[in-house]
């Protein structure tokens, strides 16, 4: 089938890779010329595992194509994803002025049918907004209204494993009309997600506001079980009990399960702070306040500053003079993703008490750098403090503290001896809890996690 992707970012780039594998014929528009550059050059503008591989060896065999050129992306597909950014505006809602664009340039030179699909993350409605801005155009060129129809098909990808998670999806969400041109453009993507469900089917059908509403729902609900779970190890750290063992307890409940109850630094990303406010935003729209999803964002601010808290504890409001080490930059392993990344908190809050900070980072340094730039911004002393380095060791050097804010595989089994040598004292503040604290005790190390208890 042909498709065409609107939008060259993380989503855009993983459904183009992964739809091209099974053998359709994608085109990839950018309105972004660096980024275009960058993948016609065999480059690839995001870290996530698998990915350029496999661009590499789909634009080898002629069926992944990128550019610029908007009429031609609109000519080349009859599957038309929009798949553009929607950040949050300034009162939390999504800001949809770059999907609006991208169904107006759609309208502007569609003279074939085509199936118009909703990939970004939106608000409830906004499939509406939409067929409205299609229509509007077809209508200024005196194209029938129903040339065009469109469907809601959120995205559940994690990053840091997006590509396996598209390839093998749980589930494949597909929102239609009931229209007669509804009813054609969920036969055509019936035909484009037949490849995965071979095994089983995993498709859900539904209306289009229920599948736009479920993909902020999923997003909600797993951020409330990050919350959940980093008030009880803030609690559990009060009262002496041990997070973890509470974790494995409430977790074997087949009711709860195992997943998203780790406690830590908070969540970041691309998805979850910016999914949550927006859903909290449509509910005050609607006159209704979510008041648990306002308390998940409010802990998850919070949680933030917890390892500072930790260190504040340990050392003093006064940090001049003193030295961190940092490993992971960015909001999860396997990504150099830094939107709202606790390490951006962290950072800031060290270098506001006087310290300085050595950073190292698997992936997401150069991310990391152009995110601090901007932290920093007027505040180029404040800049001067943080420095980044080619490998977890060589951050160490002179340290006061080891601080864990992401968790790579590679800071899951350091060499303790050398750890130990390397910093001034032997402290860590785990904000992942990757170690045994009694593991941790017998080395001789002062260790501190997110509710742990020794």
């Amino acid at each position: 089938m042909k498709v065409t992707i609107i939008g060259s970012g993380y989503v855009g780039l993983v459904t183009g890779a992964c739809l091209a594998e099974q053998g359709n014929n994608v085109f990839c528009l950018d309105l972004d010329p660096k980024k275009i550059d960058i993948l016609n050059s065999g480059g690839v503008p995001i870290y996530e595992p698998g990915l350029k591989e496999m661009i590499e060896r789909n634009r080898a065999a002629g069926r992944l194509q990128f550019s610029t050129d908007i009429a031609a992306s609109v000519e080349h597909g009859d599957i038309q994803f929009i798949a553009v950014g929607t950040p949050p505006d300034e009162d939390g809602s999504a800001d949809l002025q770059y999907v609006v664009a991208a169904a107006r340039n759609i309208g502007r030179y569609a003279t074939t049918p085509k199936v118009i699909v909703d990939k970004s993350t939106v608000p409830v409605g906004t499939a509406d907004k939409v067929s409205a801005a299609i229509k509007e155009e077809l209508e200024k060129r005196g194209q029938p209204e129903d040339l065009c129809s469109v469907v809601s098909n959120p995205e559940f990808l994690k990053e840091g494993a997006a590509v396996e998670d598209f390839m093998r999806p749980d589930r494949i969400v597909i929102g239609t009309e009931s229209t007669p041109a509804g009813l054609r453009a969920k036969e055509q993507m019936r035909k484009l997600y037949a490849p995965f469900n071979r095994h089983h089917e995993r498709t859900y059908y539904m209306d289009v506001k229920s599948a736009e509403l479920t993909k902020y729902a999923a997003n909600a609900m797993l951020a409330t079980r990050i919350s959940f779970m980093n008030e009880l190890a803030n609690l559990a750290d009060l009262v002496g009990a041990d997070i973890e063992a509470v974790r494995q307890g409430i977790g074997s409940d087949s009711r709860i399960g195992y997943g998203f109850l780790y406690s830590g630094t908070g969540y970041g990303g691309s998805c979850f702070p910016k999914d949550v406010s927006a859903l909290s935003k449509t509910a005050k729209e609607h006159g209704r306040d979510l008041k648990i999803l306002d308390a998940v964002e409010a802990v998850n601010e919070l949680q933030k500053y917890i390892l500072v808290e930790k260190i504040e504890k340990r050392f003093g409001k006064d940090l001049s003079n003193m030295k961190f080490a940092l490993w992971g930059l960015a909001f999860k392993p396997n990504t150099d993703d830094m939107r709202e990344a606790p390490s951006r908190v962290i950072i800031q809050e060290l270098v506001k008490r006087g310290a300085s900070v050595v950073a190292h980072d698997p992936v997401a340094m150069p991310e990391a750098q152009h995110c601090l730039d901007l932290d920093f911004k007027g505040n180029p002393e404040g800049l001067k403090k943080v420095s980044m380095v080619e490998s977890p060791m060589a951050a160490l050097d002179g340290c006061d503290a080891l601080v864990i804010v992401t968790e790579w595989k590679a800071f899951r089994s350091p060499d303790f001896d050398q750890v130990m040598q390397k910093l001034k004292r032997p402290i860590v503040f785990d904000g992942r809890n990757l170690y045994e604290p009694s593991a941790m005790q017998e080395l001789g190390v002062e260790y501190y996690g997110i509710g742990r208890h020794n």
